[in-house]
């Protein structure tokens, strides 16, 4: 394995829209949604073992998940983990990360990743990520992985690339993030759109020229000056940034904007596992489309449901659902469409104002 390839595990989100299972003290990330046996942030950092040595894989995430993830990967150090003090999207995230690596080691190349993705293919997966690596060793550019899209989603942000004859690695036209439904499906129709998977590949000092050229207000925040880094007076400094900076995606501070965006088209199949209608699609489900899990529902003429209760003694009885999510836990029950489960998050937000953090 490359010494200077680092990876850095994004694993500061919420997840609320898998509420109420994904929570403020503990979110989706450190939750075994799947039944597997593994949480989804053990899952990806043994993804990444594959590809880096293990001392070069760092988390991102708030301070109250640290002891979180120390249970869950008992073998890290301190020395992986960054703390964010509050949560300001991608973009500060990424330039902390990267800013901190590339005082150590300037030659550093870097893999920026969610914590939360399920990829089945992982044999696939790992000779896509080494071929991106390679790639951006060479050349001066930003890589995003691309997946082929299945059907027209609004969650997610669509690549338009420009095709190069048996290449897969080819140049972003553009980057459109969350379309609506009819434009997701133009994209669709086009067949020169991929997903954006949200996991990036480039080389540090790539990655600051890039802050430096169009987000010059977190450049100067992170990157003008480094002496800071890894001494007492960091965790002071980032706080006070902290407190300031503005919060941006990476999508919208330097993807859409950069003329050196490439893409790697990826085969191997994938899911951000974003949503419960995503989750629907991974687990097991019976004869007419409805994944349950629970040991006491019963359920008639119902189809294409996700329903998960707790494992108790309660009785459980659904009758005449279509396309509807129902989770209970703990002591809050969430019955929702699964075609407006994308106002989950405002839902969410209106609990919180009305209902109180206890709930969130």
């Amino acid at each position: 394995m490359n010494e200077n390839v680092y990876c850095v595990i994004m694993s500061g989100g919420t997840g609320v829209r898998f509420w109420p299972m994904s929570r403020e003290n503990k979110p989706k990330q450190f939750l075994d949604i799947l039944f597997t046996g593994q949480t989804l942030i053990q899952s990806t950092y043994k993804r990444y073992c594959k590809v880096v040595k293990k001392e070069n894989i760092r988390f991102v995430l708030s301070r109250i998940h640290v002891d979180i993830l120390k249970e869950q990967i008992p073998e890290i150090t301190d020395e992986q983990i960054i703390i964010e003090p509050d949560r300001r999207n991608t973009a500060p995230a990424v330039a902390y990360a990267s800013a901190k690596i590339y005082k150590s080691n300037p030659d550093a190349i870097l893999i920026f990743a969610p914590s939360d993705h399920l990829i089945e293919d992982e044999e696939s997966f790992v000779d896509t990520i080494n071929q991106a690596i390679e790639y951006v060793k060479n050349n001066d550019v930003l890589m995003t992985l691309g997946i082929k899209p299945t059907r027209p989603d609004t969650g997610f942000g669509y690549i338009q690339f420009i095709p190069k004859k048996g290449q897969k690695i080819c140049k972003v036209k553009t980057f459109t993030e969350k379309p609506a439904i009819e434009l997701a499906r133009t994209f669709i129709r086009s067949g020169d759109f991929l997903w954006n998977a949200g996991i990036f590949v480039w080389r540090a000092k790539t990655i600051i020229d890039a802050f430096k050229e169009y987000e010059q207000e977190i450049y100067n925040a992170f990157m003008s000056d480094l002496s800071w880094y890894y001494t007492e007076k960091e965790r002071q400094k980032i706080e006070k940034i902290y407190s300031n900076i503005k919060k941006i995606s990476v999508d919208y501070a330097i993807m859409e904007k950069a003329n050196n965006v490439y893409t790697i088209i990826s085969e191997f199949p994938w899911n951000d596992l974003g949503t419960w209608a995503s989750l629907h699609e991974k687990r097991p489900k019976d004869e007419n489309n409805n994944s349950i899990i629970g040991k006491n529902v019963m359920i008639y003429n119902s189809e294409n449901c996700l329903i998960q209760m707790p494992t108790n003694k309660k009785l459980v009885v659904i009758e005449g659902l279509n396309d509807f999510i129902v989770v209970e836990n703990d002591d809050m029950l969430l019955i929702l469409n699964k075609n407006d489960e994308q106002s989950l998050r405002n839902i969410v937000q209106d609990i919180l104002i009305e209902k109180g953090s206890e709930y969130i």
